[in-house]
């Protein structure tokens, strides 16, 4: 049954052609990437599902600035393997990572996808409240979720990357906590509204 687990080291040699295989070699064209190039992801928020020991997911999160004031988290890549999708396991994932996000005292969290799937877990448009990348994105595929009533008001502006030493977009997890969280994440059957 997969699990989903804290993302360890042993992980990148198959998360890079698992995004591969996902979204082609062409992805680091993307704006997305742009924004993440000078940054790494918050360890703490980034994980994988697997079974045994095959990875089957991956999903991370980036600190951001909005309008070079407001910190939020930039979600992605997610990635399933192509076999493998459509079978609950990338819901599941989302799910799961939102629930510590927040629980972790995250408020925003922007993302470029389809909004017909991320409307799901709670993502609106986030052109229409004036966020922008700084590179070409569909302005219908920039979406953004808040945690706490509110915390959209008064936010606005270009995207950028930000350096995890110098901005906690939320309260960041001890190691203690993030071992606590991640024991807590048990083995899950793909949910039954995938």
């Amino acid at each position: 049954m997969p699990q989903i687990i804290h993302e360890r080291p042993e992980h990148a040699e198959q998360i890079e052609p698992l995004l591969d295989r996902c979204f082609g070699p062409d992805r680091f064209k993307k704006t997305a990437y742009k924004v993440r190039e000078n940054t790494t992801p918050l360890p703490e928020l980034s994980f994988v599902t697997v079974e045994g020991d095959k990875l089957l997911a991956t999903i991370r999160y980036w600190p951001i600035l909005i309008g070079d004031v407001t910190p939020a988290l930039l979600l992605g890549p997610i990635a399933v393997e192509p076999d493998l999708q459509g079978k609950g396991i990338g819901v599941g994932l989302m799910r799961e990572t939102l629930k510590i996000a927040k629980a972790l005292g995250h408020r925003l969290i922007v993302l470029v996808g389809d909004p017909e799937y991320y409307s799901q877990f709670g993502f609106q448009n986030a052109a229409v409240l004036g966020f922008e990348m700084p590179g070409p994105v569909e302005k219908r595929r920039l979406l953004v979720k808040e945690f706490m009533p509110g915390a959209l008001k008064n936010v606005s502006g270009v995207i950028s990357g930000a350096p995890e030493k110098s901005l906690s977009p939320g309260r960041i997890a001890t190691k203690a906590e993030t071992d606590k969280i991640v024991a807590s994440l048990a083995a899950f059957a793909p949910p039954t509204d995938a």
